[in-house]
């Protein structure tokens, strides 16, 4: 063989492998800029909260063209105790028949060209109050055993997940409180950044928890996105001392449900309308106006964190909200609140789309009492079966509207 036929044998081969190289690298760099670039344009979406998973809720989101679902799989029939845990009381791994049932269905997800975000209501040390007797589980927060739980928990669900394509979050944990545990349990004393300065370093330090678990997550999953929730239950006035972490692929989220005893059937019980004014009874009884200007303010904490922070809005995700839907202007309320995220290009998820176990916040039902077979249906497990004869009757109405009408101009998940 001739010295230039080998020279331009060799000469092919390098091209192959670096073309090869080269597109591995590019298919792994494409991967990464997804996960994260799905965030880039505002998102719109819904918490998925339902006991029982089908293929027929995750077909009828789609075609109400909800492309993000913030998805809890807590109320889910496990194999053990706690469904994936095992047992919160003592983590010793991810029970694998569990993970099945939920990768089916993120696959299920998938095929429908829908985004999720894993949103675990329970941790190692924190059970979720309503699948523990309505009882506050604080440990997590309290002793650190079960923090290195926590993380290795994380890091077993990561290793399970980081390739599954159209998961575009781990939100760390649902509402995290550690301020409950550690006498603090009102938002509206303010006073958070007073509050965290007795607690750096010790049990209960929600940055620090934060911070070793996504060290943690990134020794196994460098792309996917991760969730950080601010403190009391995601109140936005906890983004007082909330620290920005150190990482390009975060996303700052929290809840609205204020004032609580407004948007709540069993507390207003009729008594209260928005717009309106409301006694607060963390004050005293003072006397909070309720209306678009003072929702503004309520969420303004958010807002100056961010902007101190330099925090662009595309980062900013109010993941739950919502209000019962028969309370007097819900409507009105709904609406100001998506005026507001919008206006400030946050993402938003209501609460929540076709729960099968509570009706309060399915806005496809308007506000009139539900069809007397709802709760037979609910009770039976086969909502889902019945989809057609609940939702055909209710779904046209104006507070579904404004829902549906946002979501019919959502980005796709593309």
């Amino acid at each position: 063989m001739s010295p230039m036929i080998v020279s331009n044998f060799f000469l092919f081969l390098i091209t192959i492998f670096s073309f090869h190289g080269l597109e591995k690298k590019s298919i792994q760099q494409t991967q990464k800029v997804e996960k994260i670039s799905f965030w880039d344009a505002q998102q719109k979406g819904a918490n998925y909260f339902n006991k029982t998973p089908t293929r027929e809720w995750f077909e009828s989101a789609a075609k109400a063209n909800i492309r993000l679902v913030r998805f809890t799989y807590e109320k889910w029939e496990g194999e053990q105790r706690d469904f994936l845990l095992g047992s919160a009381d003592d983590y010793a791994g991810i029970v694998e028949k569990d993970f099945q049932k939920l990768k089916h269905y993120l696959d299920v997800a998938n095929q429908l060209d829908m985004k999720v975000v894993i949103s675990p209501l329970s941790l190692p040390g924190a059970r979720y109050a309503q699948s523990n007797g309505r009882i506050r589980d604080g440990r997590l927060w309290t002793d650190q055993r079960y923090l290195s739980q926590a993380i290795q928990f994380w890091k077993d669900l990561a290793t399970r997940l980081k390739d599954q394509p159209n998961v575009v979050g781990y939100n760390l944990i649902n509402e995290p409180h550690p301020e409950w545990f550690h006498n603090k349990r009102t938002f509206w004393d303010k006073g958070f950044q007073r509050w965290y300065q007795d607690r750096i370093g010790k049990p209960g330090d929600l940055n620090s928890f934060n911070q070793q678990l996504i060290k943690a997550i990134r020794t196994i999953d460098k792309k996917t996105p991760i969730i950080v929730a601010s403190g009391l239950y995601a109140t936005p006035w906890a983004f007082e001392y909330l620290k920005p972490v150190d990482d390009p692929h975060i996303i700052y989220s929290f809840h609205m449900y204020e004032p609580y005893s407004f948007t709540t059937r069993r507390i207003n019980d009729g008594k209260y309308q928005y717009p309106g004014k409301i006694p607060i009874a963390d004050l005293d009884g003072e006397i909070f106006t309720m209306n678009k200007e003072s929702l503004h303010e309520f969420l303004n904490p958010v807002k100056d964190w961010a902007e101190k922070n330099k925090i662009p809005s595309n980062r900013i995700w109010a993941a739950e909200f919502g209000c019962d839907r028969k309370t007097k202007g819900a409507e009105n309320y709904l609406n100001d609140l998506i005026d507001i995220f919008n206006e400030e290009n946050w993402h938003w998820s209501f609460y929540a789309y076709r729960e099968d176990v509570w009706e309060s916040m399915d806005y496809e039902l308007g506000t009139q009492n539900v069809y007397w077979k709802y709760w037979d249906y609910s009770d039976a497990g086969i909502l889902h079966e019945n989809y057609d004869e609940i939702y055909a009757r209710t779904n046209n109405n104006s507070l579904w509207s404004r829902f549906k009408n946002e979501l019919s101009t959502s980005p796709t998940s593309d």
